[in-house]
């Protein structure tokens, strides 16, 4: 049985408190107790999180090994203190791994264990830790990154992508599923995966744009034509383009050419297909043709982008 951890502090986000129900649902799929969970604060006893309503019973630091010991964030940003320092810097030496949840990141660069290494952490937060902390190479737009046995991640959510991603190097990719099922999730986000969705950037007002757009979505292999995706909006040529500008700022066609940028990232970060596989799965049709779309957007080309994904993958 493995030991996990988590260190709060005062005015910790609530949600970092999800991050360890991908260590409980293992426990129920796995049916045995594969982690042994803890919550640690620097004094023990109630820490108040930083909803009004929600304190939490914790144990104070000692000197126990965790195979795994991970850190939340305070909601203010305040710097941790010496003594949970010293704490990370010991757990460090002696256990397995040790991973920040969103801003938590600060706490590990604060203790110096992110020198020199990749780390992610909320997007809004990384060009402050960039700043701060030049020896860091701050990478704002993943999921979550591994680099050695240090892991990060980005904001709320991705913490949880995170402890699943631990779950499956632990014990596997289909355990890590089973929990993923438990805890009702549409997938697992890989680590590479960009922190923003094309889809919520987008975030149209009408049902009918929506509509359009998750049609667009689960049909990419297709032409998507406007006239086409006004159909799947009940809506005429004309009206339907009209309305999709000026509810999503750009045309069908750009919204189009990001969600199949967004698919073709995602299925590279996945390691599993080919370039050509990948052209043809998202509608680009050739290699050419993405290409040229990822130069456009991104700056480099996919071969480029696939290169920069490696090291997250092989961290599985």
């Amino acid at each position: 049985m493995q030991t996990v951890a988590l260190i709060v502090r005062p005015d910790f986000q609530v949600m970092s408190l999800a991050a360890l129900s991908a260590f409980e649902f293992a426990n129920i799929a796995a049916e045995k107790k594969l982690y042994d969970i803890h919550l640690l604060s620097e004094h023990g006893g109630l820490v108040a999180a930083s909803s009004l309503f929600t304190s939490v019973s914790t144990q104070p630091l000692d000197h126990a090994q965790f195979d795994t010991l991970l850190i939340s964030g305070a909601m203010d940003r305040s710097s941790a203190s010496p003594a949970i320092n010293a704490f990370l810097i010991e757990a460090y030496a002696h256990s397995r791994r040790v991973g920040a949840l969103c801003v938590g990141a600060f706490a590990l660069a604060e203790a110096g264990l992110l020198d020199g290494r990749r780390a992610t952490v909320h997007w809004a937060r990384a060009p402050e830790m960039r700043q701060n902390f030049p020896a860091i190479k701050v990478e704002e737009d993943r999921i979550y990154i591994v680099d050695g046995k240090i892991w990060t991640s980005a904001g709320m959510s991705a913490a949880l992508d995170l402890t699943i991603g631990m779950v499956e190097k632990d014990h596997g990719p289909e355990l890590a599923r089973k929990v993923s099922q438990h805890l009702v999730l549409y997938h697992r986000r890989a680590g590479g995966q960009s922190q923003h969705s094309a889809m919520l950037e987008m975030s149209p007002s009408s049902d009918r744009i929506q509509m359009s757009l998750e049609y667009a979505r689960k049909n990419l292999r297709r032409e998507l034509s406007v006239e086409e995706l006004a159909d799947a909006a009940c809506l005429s040529a004309r009206q339907f383009s009209r309305s999709f500008r000026a509810e999503t700022g750009i045309s069908p066609a750009k919204a189009v050419e990001n969600l199949r940028l967004e698919a073709a990232r995602l299925m590279m970060e996945q390691g599993r297909h080919s370039l050509e596989a990948v052209a043809s799965e998202t509608g680009f049709g050739d290699r050419e043709r993405m290409r040229r779309a990822f130069l456009r957007v991104y700056g480099q080309s996919p071969q480029s982008l696939r290169r920069s994904f490696g090291p997250v993958v092989d961290a599985f």
